[in-house]
């Protein structure tokens, strides 16, 4: 079964470059273009892995990483953050809130790419290679 991504960024043609890149990878991939609607996905789709960035309106993508890493369900949930903000606080604070990853904008697709399909070779590891990831 094809793992689900959920993509959260608030420039369209940045989620429709990253849905077109994992969907040629064989990944399922759901869009969010907010931080709140960022996190009724997560509740709703139960994805296997996220990608999301900072700077969004309603709330941030630091927001809502601290809102993942506080509930027992998604706390485990891997995080890729994508995001402009590059400076050494940002990403220090990216991880200091849980982010398994952290790749700044401008960027490759394919270095997305091979990072998710890292994180996706890891969950197959722990669980055998058959079953999906549980929330």
């Amino acid at each position: 079964m094809a793992l689900k991504v959920l993509v959260c960024d608030d420039e369209r043609h940045i989620v429709r470059l990253i849905q077109v890149n994992l969907e040629r990878q064989g990944y399922t991939v759901v869009t969010a273009f907010d931080g709140k609607d960022g996190l009724e996905k997560v509740k709703a789709e139960k994805p296997d892995l996220m990608v999301l960035d900072v700077m969004m309106p309603y709330m941030d993508g630091f927001e809502v990483l601290k809102a993942l890493r506080r509930e027992p369900e998604t706390e485990a949930l891997p995080v890729i953050m994508l995001t402009a903000k590059a400076q050494d606080k940002d990403v220090f604070e990216g991880y200091r809130y849980g982010a398994d990853m952290y790749l700044t904008k401008p960027f490759n697709p394919m270095e997305l790419v091979s990072f998710v399909n890292r994180i996706a070779q890891g969950k197959e590891d722990e669980e055998g290679g058959s079953k999906k990831y549980e929330l």
